[in-house]
Order: C-alpha cells, then sequence, then structure tokens
C-alpha cells in the first residue's frame, strides 16, 4: 500500500504500435465515415494519431504500474462486424438484471444500435433519449460542444483508441428543470462473434440546470470467447442537475473491458456514481471527474468481485477547481483464488478551492493467501482551508469479529457469510434507488454465496 500527500511526477513510456502489431492495419486502414460532421471527423483523427504516439500502456507508466497490458495486446484486433438484432432474443433481454425496471431501455450489440430490442417511451419538454448515430443527424448542435470534449484523449492511449473508432452509443438530453422518473438503462451486448473482436461505444449526457435523472449502463457477453471492449461514457452538468449514475460491468471471463467515464459539474449539481466489477479477465474503470463550480456534492462509490486469476483496476481523479465541494469516494474489493485488485485514486485540490471536503477509502477483502490488491490513494492540495482525508486497508476477515458472531451462537460459516455480505452491503447501500438498490443486492448475494471462498476461507 502506498500513500502520499506529496504532488506525483508521472512518467509515460510506452509500447509503440509497430507494423507487427494487432492495431497497425486497423490504424492505417482507417477512414473518417461518410455524412459525419467535419468536427467529429476531426476529433476522430486526433484520437487515431495520439494513440498511434501513444501505444499501449506498460507497467512502467505510473498509472498502469500494477496492470499488465500483455494478454491484451497478444489478441488479434478486430473491429467487430455489424451483428444481426436475433442473436439477442426477448428471452435473453428478459433475464438480465433490471430487465423489469420501466423505462427506456436502449440496446446495443456489438456495439450498433438494436432498435427492435430496444424500448424508448415518447418524451415532452424537449427530453432526448436516442442512440448517438441518430442524435448526430437530428441533434449535431447539441452535441458538438460536448462530443469527445469532456473525456480528452490527451495522454490517454484508450480514450484516443475510442475516439478514433467509437460506433454508437446513447445520448441523453435533459433540458433545464425536467425530470426523467424511470431509470435509462443502456445494455451493452458483445455477442464475442470472433476472438479479439473489438466493440467502441460511447455516450454521451448532458443534464440541464436543476434537470434530474438515474441511468444504468450493464455490459455483459453473450458467449465465452476473449473479446475487447473499450467505453466511454461524457457526462456534462448545469447548475443544481442531480444525476444518479449506475454501471454494471459482468462480462465474460476471457474478456477486455476498458472504460472511462469523464464529468464536467457544474455549480450545486449532486452526482452519485456507482461502479460493480463482476466479470472481465481485466477490466480498467478511469473516472475522472472535474467540480467545475461551487457547491457540487459528488459520491463515486464502487464494489468490485474477483476470482480465478482476474484482474480489477480503478483509476480516478477528482479535480477540486471551485471552493466549497464535497466529494467522497467510496470502494471496495472482494478478492478470492489468485484474483487482483488495484485501486488508483487522487484528490486534486487547486489553488482558490477553500473549504473544500473531501473523502477517499479503498478497503480490500483477501478471501485466500494467494489474491492480492493493490492500492494507492492520494491527495494533491494547494488550498490551505480544506477538510481532506484518505484511506486504505487490506486484509482477510478480522478473527475478533468472527468470534464476536460465534460467541452469540452464530456457526462459523454463517459469521464468514455474514461479515462477506456486510461488506460488499457498505456499497450498494449507498444507492439511492431502491429498486435498484435491492437487485443489486440480489446479484452480489447470489454471486458470493455460488463462491466456495465464502464459505470456507484460507482462514478460519
Amino acid at each position: 500500500m502506498v500513500t502520499t500527500l506529496e504532488p506525483q511526477i508521472e512518467t509515460q513510456p510506452r509500447t509503440a504500435v509497430g507494423k507487427d502489431g494487432p492495431y497497425h492495419s486497423a490504424l492505417t486502414s482507417w477512414a473518417p465515415a461518410a455524412g459525419e460532421p467535419a468536427w467529429l471527423q476531426t476529433a476522430r483523427r486526433i484520437g487515431l494519431n495520439r494513440f498511434s504516439e501513444l501505444g499501449f500502456p506498460t507497467p512502467r507508466d505510473e498509472d498502469w504500474r500494477f496492470t499488465n497490458l500483455a494478454p491484451l495486446t497478444a489478441l488479434p484486433f478486430r473491429l467487430a462486424p455489424s451483428a444481426s438484432d436475433h442473436v439477442v432474443n426477448g428471452e435473453t433481454l428478459a433475464s438480465l438484471p433490471f430487465a423489469q425496471l420501466p423505462g427506456d431501455r436502449l440496446v446495443f450489440v456489438d456495439g450498433r444500435f438494436a432498435p427492435e430490442r430496444s424500448a424508448i417511451q415518447p418524451h415532452t419538454g424537449g427530453v432526448v433519449v436516442t442512440n448517438l448515430a441518430a442524435a448526430l443527424e437530428t441533434h449535431a448542435g447539441a452535441l458538438e460542444p460536448h462530443l469527445t470534449r469532456l473525456a480528452s484523449s490527451e495522454g490517454q492511449a484508450f480514450t484516443a483508441l475510442n475516439e478514433a473508432f467509437f460506433t454508437d452509443g446513447a445520448f441523453i438530453h435533459l433540458p433545464a428543470r425536467r425530470a426523467v422518473a424511470d431509470p435509462i438503462r443502456l445494455v451493452f451486448i458483445a455477442t464475442g462473434c470472433e476472438p479479439g473482436a473489438a466493440v467502441f461505444t460511447r455516450n454521451l449526457i448532458v443534464a440541464g440546470a436543476a434537470s434530474q435523472a438515474t441511468v444504468i449502463e450493464q455490459y455483459i457477453s453473450l458467449g465465452t470467447d476473449p473479446h475487447v471492449t473499450n467505453a466511454v461514457t461524457e457526462l456534462a452538468t448545469d447548475d443544481g442537475a442531480a444525476i444518479e449514475h449506475m454501471r454494471l460491468q459482468d462480462e465474460n471471463e476471457s474478456a477486455f473491458h476498458l472504460a472511462a467515464f469523464h464529468g464536467r459539474l457544474g455549480r450545486s449539481t449532486n452526482l452519485n456514481l456507482h461502479s460493480l466489477a463482476l466479470g472481465a479477465r481485466l477490466s480498467r474503470y478511469n473516472i475522472r471527474a472535474c467540480l467545475a463550480g461551487e457547491g457540487i456534492e459528488a459520491v463515486l462509490n464502487g464494489l468490485y468481485l474477483a476470482d480465478g486469476q482476474r484482474l480489477a483496476d480503478h483509476h480516478m481523479i477528482v479535480d477540486h477547481a471551485q471552493p466549497n465541494c464535497a466529494s467522497h469516494e467510496y470502494f471496495n474489493g472482494i478478492l478470492a483464488d489468485k484474483s487482483k485488485g488495484v485501486f488508483h485514486g487522487r484528490i486534486l485540490v487547486r489553488p482558490g478551492a477553500q473549504k473544500t471536503d473531501a473523502k477517499q477509502t479503498n478497503k480490500n477483502m483477501l478471501l485466500s493467501d494467494e489474491a492480492t490488491a493493490d492500492t494507492k490513494p492520494q491527495l494533491e492540495i494547494y488550498a490551505d482551508d480544506v477538510k481532506c482525508t484518505h484511506g486504505a486497508t487490506i486484509g482477510q476477515l478480522h478473527p475478533e469479529h468472527i468470534f464476536y458472531l460465534r460467541a452469540r451462537g452464530i456457526p462459523l460459516e454463517t459469521a464468514r457469510r455474514m461479515l462477506i455480505h456486510a461488506f460488499a452491503g457498505e456499497i450498494i447501500d449507498r444507492v439511492r434507488s431502491t429498486p435498484i438498490r435491492s437487485e443489486l443486492d440480489q446479484i452480489v448475494w447470489d454471486r458470493l454465496e455460488r463462491h466456495e471462498p465464502v464459505h470456507v476461507g484460507a482462514h478460519n
């Protein structure tokens, strides 16, 4: 575990994209899509050039020193072809989490909108819920100030790659003082049609002053073949907006999931951002939140479960650019077998951002002697009237806690299960939406209950 109060100087030596690399042919054959606005074509070229210059991060890169991408770079790189809507049937959709919730459902199959499997309700008052490709034709003026502008690709190889290749995603626009009562579900399905198939999606959420919405992103795989998901979500809020964003990643055990969230928050915004990482061989979630106005309250909340030899990585920067803002980060990991959890969080308090209230906590529970966790919480503070704390823990179930429960007549196995579920519940309980929270609780309960280390651990 590493904690520091000192600003970090980060070097970024990369692995260049050579002529024999898996991405070379895709990069050299790239051409702008017909009909796209000139500003988007320019952005795609910038992303393409940046990735070509950066190449893949390596463990020598400070931001990636705990996460080795060698298995990813060994995959053949193929842009996933268009898949038929019929590979996803109604029964599959009905079996997914949150399927019974009311509200809009936008389904994307291998990165492309599937209208036959989607259900978008009619909205009034200027609310727009649609897919990005359609919005580029009908709402290009609303997209231009934000799309590819919020998620900077400078120094970010996978964001740059997404900028060049994203095929579709969701566009949500909430005018001032408009509220969408029911959750908006974005369902991303990877068919794994061929080994190494890569899917690129991008979502844009623009929330006007005093608007409100709940958005769910969920990522799943249909098959077991290795595939790559590269997803970016951009959020821009105006004064007093309230957004709850839930992200559920449950792709197959061979998948590589590389994602980013970039938010620029206006004055008095209330943001609740939740991440639940259950799947993928390797997952990485970059979170960048810029608190660009006064009076913002942001909660960043996450739970990652890993077993086998899987790796779950969260990397985030919360940028306090204005005074009188609060941010609280809570991330818990439950790691079994030879799995690995990585957490790298930084709270940046800029000069003049007085009265900042920031807290960052990362806890890791190891269910075996071979599971590992690398955690690096950081504070970088350039103001003098602030309240900032950070902390991290790595350990197994505490013998005293087990003894306390057993002394009250609770059997050993039940005591272990209670403590593990309670550890996960710390994160789930922060989800504000009652139906979403209830379903998440059941998902995590079922996932933990079917895993042997929950019942019999290395240390009893």
